[in-house]
């Protein structure tokens, strides 16, 4: 299995596929052809958000050259058939959205055991990224978890990685949810005995060829210490 843990694929700039640390390249290295693709949603139970963003996905991939010989969606729609639908399958994209929501829907499908034995290649988007480590941080993102008593922080996930990363770091990096700063007050308390890596739109984890590497830039959030370990074309192993 090769493994593409994403922030966001494209470039925010332009819409185009994101070329930065390699990314394009490796991806056209590495993806199959003939390709029979497989979207699994964040939220089955928005079939026209999934539709949409599948249908921009597509049409990024193909506007780079990638070709498809079937795209499919994976949603509440077919989850029955989410065991034929990934064997059938030789790139999985998962989708970005809501860490929660779309960490039921894995459970439900039971797709961290569908991919024990996966060949292809996995494309992780935002969300997608953050749940396929083994244990998952579900860092805050809606108003109200951060203060919710109840809200769980730590979920199993796909087990593609043990690294847990938190994407679009430019973004929200001074963000406020709950009254509280996100890294400063949320993961940094949080990271008590384990690692968390902030990455900007651009960075990347790659998982295959018997490494895992960081490519661009990124932060560490460990035991309450946040640093910045690489920059924009730099490479950690993690």
């Amino acid at each position: 299995m090769i493994c593409f843990l994403t922030s966001r694929m494209d470039d925010p700039d332009t819409g185009k596929l994101n070329s930065a640390n390699r990314f394009a390249d490796e991806l056209r290295k590495h993806f199959p052809d003939p390709c029979r693709a497989l979207v699994v949603c964040s939220d089955p139970d928005d079939p026209e958000k999934t539709d949409y963003y599948s249908s921009l996905t597509r049409e990024m991939l193909e506007e780079a050259g990638f070709g498809f010989e079937r795209f499919r969606i994976l949603d509440g729609r077919n989850a029955s058939r989410a065991a034929s639908l990934v064997r059938e399958s030789n790139l999985l994209i998962l989708s970005g959205g809501h860490v929660p929501t779309q960490n039921r829907f894995l459970d439900r499908i039971h797709l961290r055991g569908l991919l024990s034995d996966f060949q292809g290649v996995v494309i992780g988007i935002s969300a997608g990224s953050m749940n396929s480590a083994e244990l998952v941080y579900a860092q805050p993102e809606e108003e109200g978890e951060a203060v919710d008593p109840d809200y769980q922080r730590f979920l199993t996930g796909l087990n593609l990685t043990k690294t847990n990363l938190l994407p679009h770091y430019q973004e929200n990096k001074d963000d406020v949810l709950d009254g509280l700063r996100i890294y400063e007050d949320i993961a940094c308390p949080d990271s008590a005995g384990k690692t968390f890596y902030a990455i900007p739109d651009g960075t990347y984890l790659f998982i295959g060829e018997g490494k895992e590497e960081l490519r661009g830039e990124a932060y560490r959030v460990k035991d309450g210490v946040f640093s910045q370990v690489t920059a924009c074309g730099e490479v950690l192993s993690v």
